[in-house]
């Protein structure tokens, strides 16, 4: 029982490391652009059909690296068409804006692929369990949480030990006072996109040999993931963190409790506890422009 407890705590964890995924780049889009992306759940499921589309040529390994490049460079044409109209206008017209485009991809996805849906094993070189003992976890499982891992860590240095990172951190709390410095936040907030959207994408092809794909998978990842970002607050990066392995933990508890049925419920629980207590977040931070 002990065993079957820990192995539901680490699907849970499992959980936890995809909603990060998502919620990091709400979070960054959010923070610098203002922009309320409700169609970043559909860039998670363009992810995961390149998959499928691309792995019989290239390979898994391939995809993995090639998906999120494209799901990228889509994300840098929408930026550049569509979010940066709204960059200075009411969230809410971002809000509705994005509505509509992920209704378009995600009907665009069921027009292309069909509706019902498709799967795709997992690589047999990375089939397998992993045995510590009476312990037996995935071996796919095992390295999705370790690619997450490298991913945040990566993140983390690009925003806390760079140059560029600078600018947008300074972007997120005073873009003003950056414009009055002579610094266009254009070109940041094109990268900003690209590296959050294709975030997105890379969750999309990690977790398209666990679960079933389909052209409403995004509208499905989408809630979890902002309720993450709710939870750890705005423009609190390591808030985002903690609060997505929290959710992650606390849902796979509950179902290593045989409580399944409030697996989900458990989450918007602690939101709404946290928006009672704490609204701006766990971590969250003052932004200037948004208060």
């Amino acid at each position: 029982m002990l065993t079957l407890f820990i192995q539901q705590v680490l699907n849970g964890l499992l959980d936890g490391v995809y909603y990060l995924l998502i919620a990091l780049g709400l979070s960054l889009i959010f923070s610098l652009g203002g922009i309320v992306n409700l169609a970043h759940g559909a860039f998670y499921a363009i992810g995961a059909y390149l998959t499928i589309v691309l792995a019989p040529h290239i390979g898994f390994g391939g995809a993995i690296i090639a998906s999120p490049v494209l799901v990228a460079l889509i994300g840098i044409v929408i930026e550049r068409g569509l979010f940066q109209r709204f960059y200075r206008a009411d969230p809410i017209l971002s809000l509705l804006l994005t509505f509509g485009l992920a209704m378009v991809a995600e009907q665009s996805l069921r027009m292309i692929f069909g509706a019902p849906p498709l799967s795709f094993s997992i690589p047999p070189a990375l089939r397998g369990q992993i045995f510590i003992g009476d312990f037996i976890y995935s071996r796919y499982r095992a390295l999705l949480i370790l690619i997450a891992a490298a991913c945040v860590l990566g993140l983390w240095f690009l925003l806390q030990r760079t140059a560029f990172g600078r600018v947008v951190r300074a972007g997120v709390q005073n873009p003003d006072m950056v414009g009055a410095l002579g610094i266009s936040l254009q070109p940041y907030m094109m990268t900003v996109a690209a590296i959050g959207i294709g975030l997105a994408g890379l969750a999309g092809v990690l977790l398209a040999p666990i679960y079933s794909i389909h052209p409403a998978m995004g509208q499905e990842i989408i809630t979890p993931a902002f309720v993450v970002v709710v939870i750890g607050g705005l423009g609190s990066f390591w808030g985002v963190v903690v609060a997505a392995l929290m959710v992650g933990l606390v849902k796979g508890i509950t179902i290593g409790l045989g409580l399944t049925q409030w697996s989900t419920a458990v989450i918007y629980l602690m939101m709404l506890l946290v928006l009672l207590f704490r609204p701006r977040g766990l971590f969250g931070e003052r932004i200037q422009r948004f208060e």
